[in-house]
């Protein structure tokens, strides 16, 4: 390659530095997204024309005379006119170019002027074909190439004497097609950059959406389940009665429930209570943990104080409607006042620990079933425990004593064990803020990774 092609590339290069720069401030302008949608206004439109008019006559006076030719990147503006607003934005700054070439003298100037209003009709006929859309780089650079390779042509074509026209286009296409093809590129580029941006943000903005959605059925969802466990405690003469619900996430498979009996003629003094723990997490979770609730509370009444009944009734309806694999965990209980006992059938749940006042010692009310939901026929037996004056009953769900720390170490059943005997003297609520305290304590910050359900009963 001689001196005379590689300096004039250099000027040509520098030329695109200033095309660049105002393709680009347009880029950042207010009404390049209707350009990229495909829907620019006639206000819009007339800008184009105007801004890539301007730019091919930046192109021509900014070229480089050679033997009454002139070596120029004209053609760029109205190809990128047409490119990104379609035919009559292209024609219109090819008009503009060419009319302002036909002003200066040479022997080029039909066949450049000519190449210059194809250039940007050319360049709309792509942005139609691609459904009114920007073509993308590779097609850009490669209609800028084929371009210049015309515009070489009609100049052999159009222009006398050939000999002449034969050295000018041996000079000049060489710089002119790489200069084009180059501030194509980049051009290109800037905009295949912004769809880009423009599109990541649409499905950031979607995610963000759906995100909200989700976020605000969660919200609907943990108030309707936050509204199936009991605002107050029933309590019943005799006995002092809390409980707590903590889940980890927004809903969740823990659930207790105490149960007024005397709504039916079974006397005074008689409460129905409730722990329970649903398999898995989130919303599938809380569904079963609605239809364990409902089926159970349901079928408690009716049976009294025969709760392994109620149990098996409530299991063959859990079983028959549950499809996805999913079992609960349950502790249910028939507390009566005047006997002072608690019948109960405990379906595969934590064991609750039950303090006797008498000799100070802790016992565990232990599992004589499976886990609800497993099979229908299970059959389920009741026991019975006499709860005395100053005796406590401590039911929980393994939230608690499956609480990790950042060490991943568990609560454990000991530590539990321990509060119970150390705090045995205080009110229940204190007894429970003591077991909570002592849980978060112990996980610090730690995320809580199980619901965790409490409920505490004093014999008085």
């Amino acid at each position: 390659m001689d001196y005379s092609i590689l300096s004039s590339l250099l000027v040509l290069l520098q030329l695109i530095c200033v095309i660049i720069v105002a393709a680009y401030l347009l880029t950042r302008s207010r009404i390049f997204p209707e350009i990229l949608d495909g829907h620019p206004t006639i206000k819009t439109q007339v800008i184009l024309v105007l801004l890539f008019g301007a730019l091919s006559m930046y192109g021509t006076l900014s070229g480089i005379d050679f033997m009454g030719a002139r070596t120029n990147v004209r053609d760029l503006g109205p190809m990128l006119a047409g490119l990104l607003g379609g035919p009559w934005v292209g024609l219109g700054a090819g008009l503009i170019g060419a009319a302002h070439r036909m002003t200066i003298e040479g022997f080029t100037v039909y066949s450049c002027s000519l190449a210059t209003v194809f250039a940007g009709l050319f360049g709309g006929l792509i942005w139609l074909a691609h459904k009114r859309k920007f073509a993308g780089t590779t097609i850009a650079v490669l209609f800028a190439i084929l371009m210049e390779v015309f515009h070489m042509a009609l100049t052999l074509l159009m222009c006398r004497p050939l000999d002449q026209a034969l050295l000018v286009v041996s000079t000049v296409s060489i710089p002119m097609i790489l200069a084009n093809a180059a501030g194509m590129f980049i051009f290109a580029s800037m905009v295949e950059n912004i769809q880009n941006e423009r599109k990541m943000q649409a499905e950031r903005d979607t995610l963000m959406r759906e995100i909200e959605r989700k976020n605000t059925e969660l919200a609907i969802a943990a108030e309707i389940q936050q509204s199936f466990l009991p605002d107050t405690i029933a309590q019943i003469e005799g006995y002092d009665i809390i409980a707590k619900c903590v889940m980890a996430k927004e809903v969740g498979g823990d659930f207790f429930d105490v149960i007024p009996l005397e709504i039916l003629p079974l006397g005074k003094g008689q409460l129905g209570i409730m722990i329970a723990d649903v398999s898995g997490k989130g919303i599938p979770a809380a569904l079963f943990m609605a239809l364990s609730r409902i089926v159970v509370r349901v079928n408690a009444p009716w049976y009294g104080n025969r709760p392994a009944a109620a149990i098996r009734d409530a299991n063959a309806v859990i079983s028959h409607d549950s499809k996805s694999g999913m079992f609960v965990t349950l502790f249910y209980g028939y507390l009566d006042s005047t006997t002072r006992t608690l019948t109960y059938v405990n379906a595969g749940h934590n064991p609750p620990i039950h303090y006797t006042e008498a000799d100070g010692t802790l016992s565990e009310l232990v599992a004589n079933g499976i886990a609800m939901g497993a099979i229908d026929d299970a059959d389920y037996t009741q026991e019975v425990v006499r709860l005395a004056p100053g005796d406590i009953l401590v039911l929980y769900t393994d939230g608690i004593t499956e609480a990790e720390n950042s060490r991943l170490e568990m609560f454990g059943l000991d530590r539990l064990e321990k509060i119970i005997i150390a705090s045995h003297n205080l009110p229940v609520k204190e007894i429970g803020s003591a077991i909570m305290d002592a849980v978060h304590e112990f996980t610090g910050d730690h995320p809580q990774s199980d619901d965790i359900t409490l409920m505490i009963i004093r014999s008085l």
